[in-house]
């Protein structure tokens, strides 16, 4: 059939072509079952396209509806071609058949994406207002235009999408905060499945990344859930160097939930994250071993380590890799042997020199990052049989440094790792002669309860050697410092400590009227009442009790 001449597939208004398509398929003669669908198709963009042409120009929309007149020209030339039977095609059937599926599914994003852009309230921003546009205003619409056009066009034009909206979130926290709310998480979200290519998945890695690094905006992330948990193990396994680092800096945040983790252990992301250590970029090293940290603070996530060779990529991590990745290494290290069924894995790390990986270290790193090397010290010395060890490898006085140091966390490690050293009375003989007991007695009066009882614990042990309390009645504040560490209102604090400290000096009368005239009768009523260890005792020591008189007065 002969098409009237005004219907012409040249126009550019996709309402005159889609009338002159729509026309042409009722005299189509090949596939008109596929026909047919398409015909259900422009019908629904027919209900569309009113929606978009009631606003002002808008660069996406006018993108749109040129790509669109584009889609609908070439169906309109494929139509004609199918006036005939299916045997006459020009083409061939095979080839003819391919083209009509292919405009089938053309069609289909041009309706998806009209969809988008109609719900996404973008076409609104093209609306002229007298009044005067903010810079958060600016921003805000901008960022739901990149979200918008994320979820449209082309493979070429997301990944230049994705440029412009990395752009924009690392230039302020505050520009992180609006695209989140103008909903870009899901949208890249559904951009890492698995039919993006290589360069869209490494630009989405890292503009999720850049929003994990935003508290306020890290419940989002975490409400996504399982599906880019999956999404970002996928790129550990297969990902270039650049995303499998960005997937690491997400992870760091999703991996503070147990929930998290256990996901990540059970899909075998801990092989994965130990690969990386092994062979990934520095950078990407380091935010593994972060990830990895975050692992080994669950109990239940401990057991993919010890099937996966973990203290030998650890270590040798911590020996060669960079500063924060050696601080990541020791601390998941210091992790995976808290407890009491991991003695192998402590044996492990001594025999694979690990003292000698913590000495280089605690001797090159920065204060602030002593902690991790510190904590792993006290986990080792709570195995009696490796306190020798670590005292002939030349422990003491580096722990004796960092209970100088102005760091609390470093501080409260060390005595905590010197309670676990004072085990006997050789140690306990070493710890007093080296001077530990001066910088103990001042982290006594801390602002920090895990300081004040990480102090009392290790004063309360080096005491029971009698020539280090000599020691310590030297020092004017000690008495009192302890005293007031019975008051009942310093609250989690076990009082038993600071007792035993007080009542390892009740031989002397000096220290008795020191511990009287501090008031420690008063709190002592009280802790005798609550039944704490050792409190009758020291009450009975010290008020004229039936034991006062058998201590040896000086």
């Amino acid at each position: 059939m002969k098409l009237p001449e005004n219907q012409t597939h040249n126009s550019g208004d996709p309402n005159q072509i889609l009338e002159s398509l729509i026309h042409s398929i009722h005299h189509t003669q090949s596939f008109k079952g596929k026909w047919s669908l398409i015909e259900t198709k422009l019908n629904d963009l027919k209900n569309l396209l009113p929606d978009i042409s009631d606003f002002p120009p808008n660069p996406i929309s006018d993108g749109l509806i040129r790509s669109l007149s584009q889609t609908l020209s070439d169906a309109f030339n494929l139509s004609v071609t199918c006036h005939t039977g299916s045997n006459n095609l020009p083409a061939g059937k095979l080839k003819t058949q391919n083209e009509v599926d292919s405009v089938t599914a053309k069609i289909d994003n041009h309706i998806r994406d009209l969809d988008v852009v109609i719900k996404s309230g973008v076409l609104h921003d093209g609306v002229v207002s007298s009044v005067p546009v903010s810079k958060r205003d600016s921003v805000r619409v901008e960022a739901r235009s990149l979200v918008t056009r994320l979820q449209i066009g082309s493979v070429e034009s997301r990944t230049f999408v994705l440029d412009s909206l990395i752009r924009l979130i690392n230039e302020d926290d505050k520009h992180v905060l609006i695209a989140v709310a103008q909903g870009v998480v899901p949208v890249l979200v559904r951009l890492l499945d698995s039919g993006s290519t290589s360069d869209i998945k490494e630009k989405t890695v890292t503009a999720i990344a850049r929003v994990s690094l935003i508290d306020s905006s890290k419940h989002v992330l975490m409400a996504e859930g399982l599906l880019l948990l999956h999404y970002l193990i996928k790129v550990l396994e297969s990902g270039s160097g650049l995303a499998k680092e960005k997937a690491c800096v997400t992870l760091q945040s999703l991996t503070l939930s147990k929930e998290n983790a256990k996901v990540i252990e059970s899909r075998g992301g801990i092989s994965s994250l130990l690969e990386i250590c092994q062979s990934g970029t520095p950078p990407s090293q380091a935010a593994a071993a972060a990830v990895l940290r975050n692992l080994t603070a669950f109990a239940d996530s401990k057991h993919g380590f010890f099937e996966e060779n973990a203290v030998s990529v650890l270590l040798t991590l911590a020996r060669s890799g960079t500063a924060l990745a050696q601080e990541h290494s020791i601390a998941c290290l210091s992790n995976l042997i808290q407890g009491d069924d991991v003695i192998n894995m402590k044996l492990l790390i001594v025999r694979k020199q690990g003292f000698s990986v913590m000495r280089t270290f605690w001797d090159s790193a920065p204060v602030r990052s002593l902690s991790v090397v510190v904590e792993l010290l006290s986990e080792l010395a709570s195995d009696q049989r490796l306190v020798e060890p670590l005292i002939s490898n030349g422990f003491l006085p580096r722990l004796l440094t960092a209970l100088n140091c102005n760091m609390l966390g470093v501080r409260t490690h060390a005595a905590e790792a010197v309670y676990k050293i004072g085990y006997n009375s050789k140690t306990r003989k070493e710890l007093g002669e080296l001077g530990f007991i001066p910088p103990l007695i001042r982290m006594l009066e801390g602002k920090s309860v895990e300081e004040i009882q990480a102090s009392a614990k290790a004063l309360s042990v080096i005491l029971i050697y009698m020539e280090n309390r000599r020691v310590y009645r030297k020092n004017l504040q000690g008495v009192a410092s302890a005293v007031c560490l019975l008051d009942p209102l310093i609250t989690n604090l076990e009082k038993k400590y600071p007792v035993s400290i007080l009542i390892s000096l009740t031989h002397s009368k000096k220290c008795r009227k020191q511990m009287v005239n501090s008031g420690a009768l008063v709190h002592l009523q009280k802790l005798v009442a609550m039944d704490v260890e050792g409190a009758k005792s020291l009450q009975e020591a010290i008020g004229g009790g039936k034991l006062f008189g058998v201590f040896r007065r000086k």
